[in-house]
């Protein structure tokens, strides 16, 4: 993507070791998860809570639409403080409880996940490391394999985070994940290989004072994701909305100045995305569709996604590949290095 010289080598390698990533999962990891989700599945859950921090909580958003669309599974979302800050004692009988963590080392995960199986609940780690506390504390855990990540922006390990999660839904009712991903891997190495294009599209808002990403369905985990890559790596103010929510008040400041990063799935969320676009485009706003070819070429700009006969649910793997490289190009073009943003950690210690 770049010579050794330039800014954000970390970032730039993890990124592109994403096809990589997935095909050692799909060879290596589909096994282990299918036994562990059956597993988990003898012991019938009746409600699932998913608790995440940062990435890893858009990860588990998507986890959320995969379990209530799949399975009909009502899922919430874990407040981790509830346990950690105010002691709160949770009965958990009959509960899967999934965390993930890509360190697999945040207190409040650990605490939180002992808690929950102190309480009762079957729980799940999903992480990048086997050995970590957080996976010594579960009863089950996942290992989404792919290998270490020294960029403080989570790039790699969301995506392997995100096709763990996939996997292990499908295992839950022995559909063929594995199979159904085959041609990921492969698509992803498409869209890497016109990192060009994005590094045009960059230097367009090099100078953007903030942005506002939306979506609808499978797609608002994406752009939770990339607002929070614009955010970390380039420090530009980045609002995510749900399409619905953008329509509900915080349209009325979308203008033609501040771009919007429009999230399209070919499917059902694009299609309940629709009247948001309409709305967007009768205001003159500066829309970027990340999307279908058809949705690219309504749009001010974008980039057109190889999702014909993609599964909607498996799109998000697709979908932030060029935004990850948006926020690398756009840090690059503000003369930042994104390997070294300010005031990170990539182990958060909340407590």
């Amino acid at each position: 993507m770049h010579g050794v010289e330039r800014h954000g080598s970390i970032m730039a390698a993890e990124i592109a070791q994403q096809p990589e990533v997935w095909r050692r999962i799909l060879a290596d990891g589909a096994g282990p998860i299918t036994q562990t989700a059956r597993a988990i599945a003898e012991r019938h859950p009746r409600f699932v809570l998913l608790a995440a921090r940062g990435s890893s909580d858009h990860a588990a958003l998507y986890g959320k639409y995969l379990l209530e669309v799949g399975h009909g599974l009502p899922c919430g979302l874990s407040s981790m403080s509830t346990i950690t800050a105010y002691g709160a004692t949770p009965r958990l009988d009959d509960v899967l409880v999934v965390t993930v963590s890509q360190s697999g080392g945040s207190p409040d995960l650990i605490a939180s996940t002992l808690a929950a199986r102190t309480a009762g609940a079957v729980t799940l780690a999903v992480t990048n490391n086997p050995d970590s506390g957080l996976a010594a504390v579960a009863e089950y855990q996942i290992d989404v394999l792919a290998g270490p990540e020294k960029a403080l922006p989570a790039t790699k390990t969301y995506t392997a985070s995100l096709l763990a999660l996939f996997l292990f839904a499908e295992a839950l009712r022995d559909a063929g994940g594995a199979r159904a991903a085959a041609a990921l891997p492969g698509l992803a190495e498409e869209v890497l290989a016109r990192a060009g294009e994005v590094r045009e599209l960059a230097a367009r808002y090099r100078f953007a004072e903030r942005m506002v990403v939306t979506s609808r369905g499978f797609g608002y985990p994406t752009a939770r994701e990339a607002a929070l890559k614009l955010m970390e790596t380039s420090y530009i103010p980045a609002l995510a909305y749900s399409g619905a929510d953008l329509l509900h008040g915080p349209l009325a400041m979308v203008d033609n100045v501040s771009p919007v990063i429009a999230v399209i799935p070919d499917g059902r969320g694009g299609e309940a995305l629709q009247p948001v676009l309409d709305r967007l485009r009768a205001r003159g706003a500066d829309l970027f569709a990340v999307g279908p070819k058809e949705q690219v070429e309504q749009a001010t700009t974008g980039f057109a996604l190889p999702v014909d006969g993609v599964p909607e649910e498996l799109q998000p793997l697709l979908e932030i590949l060029p935004l990850q490289l948006l926020a690398y190009e756009v840090t690059i073009a503000r003369g930042q290095d994104p390997d070294a943003p300010r005031a990170l950690a990539k182990v958060t210690e909340t407590h």
